[in-house]
């Protein structure tokens, strides 16, 4: 089963409604109230292994909710910008973590903030908000790296079998996963740019100017 669009129907234009309630959404809000359950699990409760769960579980929601909303047609406007805010908040959250748990270094956090930070700047310029841009493939392919990566890191920390090896996996998925990262906010930035530069008025003070009728005299 391919993994990039699964549940799309072939021929069937993807169509987002007006919907609230829906299972995606619901989804979407499970991630977000796995963040503050895995700070708490690994800054106070030092349980790492319950944490490596929650990753999995929030990582999951992530493909199966889009996987629903294409397959039962259960797109909608409110979860095209809640998912990709779900996933930056999520990666960022677990990369604060991690950095104050010493597990990763606080370049690896500058690295996914400083793209995100740029980005936001240029919506709140132009749009005052969101931009509403569709999500690129290689961001999706950014995140589900990013969202793979982090769990193995995790697990590398852990008295298990083969931990080197999770650990050589886990920078190995989130060295591919940042550069996508930088990728995909090149290609989200000019996006934007394009899109706010269409909808600015016109600069030259003169255009929509309608010169006065002088009934025909000349």
């Amino acid at each position: 089963m391919r993994l990039m669009g699964a549940g799309s129907r072939p021929g069937k234009p993807q169509v987002d409604h007006d919907l609230i309630f829906t299972v995606p959404n619901f989804l979407t809000v499970l991630r977000f109230m796995g963040v503050p359950l895995f700070v708490w699990l690994v800054l106070w409760q030092q349980e790492y292994g319950y944490a490596v769960l929650v990753l999995a579980i929030m990582g999951s929601t992530d493909w199966i909710d889009g996987y629903v909303a294409r397959r039962f047609d259960q797109t909608s406007k409110l979860g095209r910008i809640m998912d990709p805010v779900a996933d930056r908040l999520a990666l960022i959250a677990v990369a604060v973590t991690l950095a104050i748990a010493g597990v990763v270094q606080w370049w690896y956090l500058a690295a996914l903030v400083v793209p995100d930070a740029v980005l936001a700047v240029a919506s709140w310029r132009y749009f005052r908000g969101h931009p509403d841009l569709p999500v690129s493939r290689i961001g999706k392919i950014r995140t589900g790296l990013l969202l793979l990566g982090t769990p193995l890191l995790v697990l590398s920390k852990l008295a298990v079998p083969f931990a080197g090896t999770y650990f050589v996996l886990a920078w190995i998925s989130l060295g591919l996963g940042l550069l996508g990262h930088w990728v995909a906010a090149w290609n989200y930035f000019w996006a934007i740019l394009r899109k706010g530069k269409d909808l600015e008025p016109d600069d030259d003070p003169r255009a929509g100017d309608v010169k006065p009728d002088d009934g025909g005299r000349g």
